[in-house]
């Protein structure tokens, strides 16, 4: 919980990355840097100090609020600048700034516990570009054979009068017998295309193999998964804990709702006392497993962004927004909420929150779908076999060519002299006188 005070008396709660200590015991982050730009707007000077017990801000049964909220109404602080929610509550006791941040509820939890059944699972083990690479490999593939089958004259039924026994459609069926690794005929009998043929052979065992190890590992896991992609999901199962921040906004929206669904949630937290301290608590039972924590979404965004092994949900409920809060009365108020107006309006806000929520954590892609980067060799391998083929396929088609163009050389050579000769099979008929 971050907050920081106009005060010399001022206080602060330490969360990333609203305030974090750098260099000692200085303070950054994205509130440090919000309040530098108000002051230099405002022109004024400020002092923080950490808050006494920690907490945002609640009322208790006897009326009486804690946290900073309680130290702005007793005049210990100025102002809170924090990633303080706006709420009716709080806005009846203080008075609250144009909000400088966005967000809503939502939960985090281990990807462990996530599960993606669908009826595409089939497709799982590879990514939609490593799938779509394939596609335009297979294609280039029987194109290239076919191409082949066409230039070479292994491959005509009569080279005399060039008809063609290997089809398009054969180019294509023979591929798809190699994906099966059955053999499918007619065969190439050209250099060139059986060149293609050893190449695609290779990479097709390479890929089955490829693809089936990586369904293995995806269905035989040793994890009880559960599909918890909604709160809804959320409420209707009992293998994993949830829970927020005691006493804190979050906490407030589920005791408050009218809606059975987050009213049952709060009573489930209840009864399991799963209530966390701090976000930072929240956040590493979250990591440690079997545990989702609900949250602000800006926050819970920073958790993801620092620890790959998180993800949340695509569900944010209850809209909301962070605010200043200011004693009643209190007269930079105004300016406070034009001056934040303006710094959104010059970007500088977007900017501030890209700078602190930029993502640091690694990816560990073991176990995941595999990226078509990750077979790039196998498909420098494939083009490679496909320009030989249709070079070893030109070489063949320029050879003919050239023995052709020789042999009518000779024909025409020898009917210049009054020789009269067939060339079938390079055989020649000379003149009878010649025989005697």
């Amino acid at each position: 919980i971050s907050c920081y005070y106009l005060k010399s008396c001022g206080a602060v709660v330490q969360e990333e990355p609203y305030a974090q200590t750098s260099r000692g015991t200085e303070l950054e982050g994205y509130c440090i840097d919000l309040l530098n730009e108000l002051a230099k707007k405002l022109g004024f000077t400020y002092k923080v100090h950490v808050v006494k017990d920690g907490r945002y801000g609640a009322m208790d049964q006897n009326g009486n609020w804690n946290g900073m909220i309680g130290e702005v109404i007793r005049g210990e602080a100025d102002l809170a600048v924090a990633p303080l929610t706006l709420t009716s509550v709080r806005e009846r006791h203080v008075d609250m700034s144009t909000p400088f941040l966005q967000t809503g509820l939502g939960f985090i939890l281990n990807k462990d516990l996530v599960s993606h059944e669908s009826a595409l699972s089939l497709l799982a083990p590879f990514t939609a570009d490593m799938w779509v690479g394939l596609l335009v490999s297979f294609l280039l593939t029987g194109l290239c054979i076919f191409l082949v089958s066409r230039m070479s004259p292994s491959e005509w039924a009569d080279p005399d009068k060039e008809q063609h026994t290997f089809t398009l459609l054969h180019s294509f069926w023979y591929i798809t017998g190699a994906l099966t690794l059955q053999g499918a005929g007619p065969h190439p009998k050209a250099l060139g295309g059986r060149v293609i043929s050893a190449i695609w052979w290779i990479f097709a065992v390479v890929l089955l193999a490829c693809y089936f190890a990586n369904f293995y590992a995806m269905i035989h896991t040793d994890k009880k998964h559960a599909s918890i992609r909604t709160f809804s999901d959320l409420a209707n199962q009992d293998l994993i804990e949830y829970g927020s921040v005691e006493g804190g906004s979050t906490s407030q929206f589920f005791k408050t709702s009218k809606l059975p669904l987050y009213h049952r949630m709060y009573e489930q937290m209840e009864k399991r006392r799963s209530f966390v301290s701090s976000t930072a608590e929240g956040m590493k039972r979250a990591q440690e497993g079997n545990f989702a924590f609900i949250g602000e979404a800006v926050s819970l965004d920073l958790a993801v962004a620092r620890y790959c092994q998180l993800t949340r949900s695509e569900e944010v409920v209850s809209e909301r927004a962070y605010s200043i809060a200011a004693a009643p009365g209190f007269p930079l108020l105004k300016n406070i909420s034009i001056a934040i107006l303006e710094l959104s309006e010059a970007g500088l806000l977007t900017h501030m929150r890209n700078r602190w929520w930029s993502r640091s954590c690694k990816e560990d892609n073991e176990g995941g779908s595999l990226e078509a980067h990750d077979l790039r060799g196998l498909f420098v391998l494939l083009g490679l076999g496909l320009g030989i083929g249709v070079l070893l396929a030109l070489l063949e088609l320029l050879s003919k060519a050239h023995r052709q163009a020789r042999d009518d050389k000779v024909r025409r050579s020898f009917a210049k002299d009054g020789c009269f000769f067939t060339l079938k099979k390079i055989k020649v008929h000379r003149p009878s006188f010649l025989a005697q």
